[in-house]
């Protein structure tokens, strides 16, 4: 079979690999759909120095069918025929961070995580650890399974990292994929959400996943326009996803405020003694659980949401150059191979 790799010099290449076989406790999932993430250009890039490379199969937005199970997998774990989504890390499975669904935070260091230390999605098949999958309902498209195991998901993530946030206006600064969902469950959950970028096309995306405002802060003064919106009362909750305005979003933040910054690389600094008495909460997050993968998926089908339309772009594996010069410039929606 063929795979995509990323030599570090912003090519995308394919090469052959064989077909995996699963061992103990291993699963092999006929892949029907792998996103494309925002990460994927710090390799693609070769702007980071850990991990992936020209040896290992890119996409860690991998979703599928249970092609193959191997020894010691139950049928309450995987079953050959299973539509799964993946769980795209795994650890020891016995510190307390593991047994609670986050293996990513794996106390003992030996975590693994697909497409940067063991092959990725962007292939016809792919092999992990059985526990790592997930059922992947039937109301959704393999691409929408896809796009919750990372890049939806992470920000499904960041909002239930905020708490509650019905009745309030919430900030998404950025809207790219990882925004407009959270533009997207923010609305169904009852917030009045201010979709905030510097591409109008992008903005004009967001209305369609719910945004109640939107603004262009290339184009407008941020802190007037919400203070305009709010009564001068600053933002009540904020999510950072574009990993560039950390600044803005502390300028903008009202007092007893949250906000939770996901977007990478991004930079976060502020001196107390001129912002203690506004009594904030700034948090982070990292992706989720595989307990609130789950949740985002029967989420997703509950409220009927639109994740498919996260989409712009489908590509075969054989347009893997072409797709990765696309996603790339970083003007467009999101990407994702369909085999």
């Amino acid at each position: 079979m063929q795979g995509i790799t990323f030599p570090g010099d912003r090519t995308a290449v394919l090469k052959d690999f064989p077909r995996p076989e699963p061992g103990p406790g291993e699963a092999v999932v006929r892949v029907k759909a792998s996103g494309m993430c925002g990460s994927d250009l710090h390799f693609y890039r070769g702007t980071v120095s850990f991990g992936g490379g020209a040896d290992t199969i890119q996409g860690h937005e991998p979703c599928g069918v249970v092609d193959a199970v191997g020894p010691g997998v139950t049928p309450d774990t995987a079953t050959v025929g299973d539509r799964v989504m993946v769980h795209h890390y795994w650890g020891c499975d016995a510190c307390a961070h593991c047994r609670t669904g986050w293996p990513q935070m794996c106390d003992r260091e030996n975590g693994h995580t697909v497409s940067i230390t063991t092959h990725g999605g962007h292939a016809p098949y792919l092999v992990v650890p059985a526990r790592t999958l997930l059922p992947l309902p039937d109301a959704l498209s393999y691409e929408a399974g896809a796009a919750i195991g990372c890049g939806t998901g992470t920000a499904w993530g960041g909002i239930r990292r905020l708490g509650d946030i019905g009745g309030t206006t919430l900030v998404v600064m950025g809207q790219g994929p990882v925004g407009l969902s959270g533009t997207m469950f923010a609305s169904a959950l009852g917030a009045r959400v201010v979709a905030v970028d510097v591409k109008d096309a992008r903005l004009e995306r967001a209305r369609a996943f719910g945004a109640s405002e939107v603004i262009n802060s290339a184009q407008a003064d941020l802190a007037e326009t919400i203070a305009d919106l709010t009564g001068g009362r600053g933002a009540d909750v904020i999510l950072e996803t574009s990993g560039v305005a950390g600044a803005d979003a502390l300028t903008i933040l009202g007092k007893w405020g949250r906000a939770c910054f996901i977007g990478l690389p991004g930079e976060v600094s502020f001196r107390t003694e001129q912002q203690y008495k506004k009594q904030w909460t700034l948090m982070t997050s990292w992706t989720m659980s595989t307990v609130e993968q789950a949740r985002c998926a029967d989420f997703a089908v509950e409220h009927r949401l639109p994740v498919d339309d996260l989409y712009t772009h489908r590509w075969s594996l054989g347009q893997a150059a072409e797709a990765y010069r696309w996603f790339d410039e970083q003007a467009d929606g999101k990407g994702v191979f369909v085999l």
